[in-house]
């Protein structure tokens, strides 16, 4: 499934303006053909499978499979989205998607699908998804005006739910009219579509990217920023303990249609309707609900709606019910994933936004192929009553989590670009490759000040180990009393000019300036590269 990266509306009344511009209304309507077609794909690949042995465990492998490739590929296909013309790259993937689905309603008409090649395909399906989302996210400001970006990505969101409203019912009526293979066909059809849109659209100036990153490079740089930002990681953390006990809803919705409300393919796809239509009213109430709750009240709500609802699913066996049930699922799960999803995209800057993003896909998709496995083998095991009502438990100790440990408050944070660095005078340029190199600071801090200077490079730390740094330490020579040398290793030449250059924001800037405000003069700096060719540090082995 496609989707755009949700951020939050500042008036909800512009919500529709970007579709006033040709090119990316043409691209939405394509893209929103290709969620509803990815949807129809999910519910044919599961009811194949719905009558096997194990079925709990083999219908809940469709989510692993159709998730894993996500898990894998995300950030490798974030780099490649900032590497490579994205448009070209997108066509590509969606070509390789309409193949995908041709092979599934070929084999599928001609009862040659097994499970494991179904689950096979529908893996490989999935690759071209996460080789899509990163693309497709970093391509939407190249469409729009930038004051209508936060709106085109709200547009994204009701696009993937009203998909998930659609496409399940239309699968539904199909399958139980004409069989599975013809869902399979409409869903080539859609990314074939998808695919001509994509052609008919002419960018208009390239992107220029001055100094390309290496993949290897780039791969590492955006899991250290991760690593790094104690922010970033609290918001992963939220996404994974709502969506681990949230996947035991969407992995194990087929057999509850089928095992406990006795509802057919029609049944299953209404199920999966109201589940979409909860997500889009939610969609569209979420800009409202903002302004008169904070965000971690939201999750705290959020999160114990979705757990009524598992609760209800499990134990109820009247249809109408469990239609109402799943319409606070449905908007619980936008609410949650829109604000996670927005926090990070506030945050982000804007040179490892990409990768950022595509870490977030890896934990959404992580958590829900996992715990779609984990729900179907407890289902086959206990029975699909208790594993509703563990995901429900584990669900609701998730959400006291979320008062204990809360989303950040990044109003007051400054985000944007800062390149306060001087500029470098050297007696020769390094070649960017060089590496690695060890920069050195050196501070004059008078001894009462030794304690707050500490702690205020404590922040420092962080900035150069999200910008590039390797390894980082603060030293006192203990020839004096009034000296401190900070010390950092970066991988490369071209790596440190990327921190002089556009890596660092207004919050590293404001850190810096802390720490200098407790020093003497101006710091004394120097840049030491490999003095020869080979490898610039040894341990001991290597030395003897």
């Amino acid at each position: 499934m496609v989707t755009a990266a949700a951020g939050p509306d500042d008036r909800p009344a512009s919500a529709w303006a970007p579709l006033r511009t040709a090119v990316y209304r043409n691209l939405w309507l394509a893209l929103l053909a290709a969620n509803v077609g990815t949807w129809m794909q999910t519910v044919g690949a599961q009811w194949l499978l719905i009558h096997h042995p194990n079925a709990s465990t083999l219908v809940a492998l469709v989510q692993t499979a159709s998730l894993l490739p996500v898990l894998l590929l995300a950030l490798p296909a974030g780099v490649l989205a900032d590497n490579f013309d994205r448009r070209h790259l997108l066509i590509a993937v969606q070509l390789f998607l309409v193949a995908v689905a041709v092979a599934l309603t070929l084999l599928t008409a001609t009862n040659r699908m097994p499970p494991a090649l179904l689950l096979t395909l529908t893996f490989a399906f999935g690759v071209g998804q996460a080789l899509t989302l990163p693309a497709w996210a970093a391509v939407i400001p190249e469409l729009v005006p930038q004051d209508q970006l936060r709106s085109a990505s709200a547009l994204g969101s009701i696009s993937v739910n009203a998909a998930r409203a659609v496409g399940p019912a239309v699968a539904g009526v199909l399958i139980a009219r004409t069989g599975v293979a013809p869902v399979f066909a409409l869903n080539a059809l859609a990314f074939l579509i998808f695919a001509y849109a994509l052609a008919r659209w002419r960018p208009g100036n390239a992107r220029a990217v001055e100094v390309p990153e290496r993949f290897a490079a780039a791969l590492r740089a955006g899991g250290r920023y991760v690593r790094h930002s104690p922010t970033v990681r609290r918001l992963l953390r939220r996404a994974l303990v709502f969506v681990v006990p949230a996947s035991a809803l969407w992995a194990l919705l087929p057999l509850v249609a089928e095992r406990q409300l006795g509802l057919g393919s029609g049944g299953y796809g209404l199920l999966l309707a109201a589940l979409g239509v909860g997500a889009v009213a939610g969609g569209l109430l979420l800009a409202a609900i903002r302004t008169r709750l904070s965000a971690n009240q939201l999750l705290l709500i959020a999160g114990v709606l979705f757990t009524i609802s598992l609760t209800v699913v499990a134990t109820v066996r009247v249809v109408p019910l469990v239609l109402v049930a799943l319409l606070p699922a449905g908007m619980a799960w936008v609410t949650v994933l829109a604000n996670v999803n927005a926090e990070m995209q506030l945050f982000l800057p804007s040179w490892v936004r990409a990768r950022g993003l595509a870490v977030y896909q890896v934990c959404f998709a992580g958590g829900q192929a996992v715990g779609a496995l984990v729900w179907g083998l407890l289902a086959d095991v206990a029975g699909l009553v208790l594993a509703y009502l563990a995901a429900a438990a584990l669900m609701l100790v998730g959400t006291v989590t979320s008062q204990i440990w809360p989303l950040p408050d990044l109003r007051t944070v400054n985000r944007d670009p800062a390149a306060y660095w001087p500029q470098l005078h050297l007696a020769r340029e390094p070649d960017p490759g060089v590496g690695p190199v060890l920069v050195t600071v050196q501070y004059v801090v008078r001894p009462e000040r030794a304690q707050p200077f500490l702690a205020a490079m404590d922040v420092v730390r962080g900035a150069r180990q999200r910008t590039g740094a390797m390894r980082w330490g603060l030293f006192r020579p203990a020839e004096t009393t009034d000296r401190f040398v900070e010390v950092y290793l970066v991988p490369s030449w071209g790596e440190h000019l990327r921190q002089h250059g556009g890596r660092l924001t207004g919050e590293d800037r404001e850190a810096e300036e802390r720490a200098r405000e407790l020093t003497d003069g101006e710091p004394e700096v120097r840049h030491l590269v490999p003095a020869a060719a080979g490898p610039a540090l040894r341990d001991d082995q290597e030395a003897v």
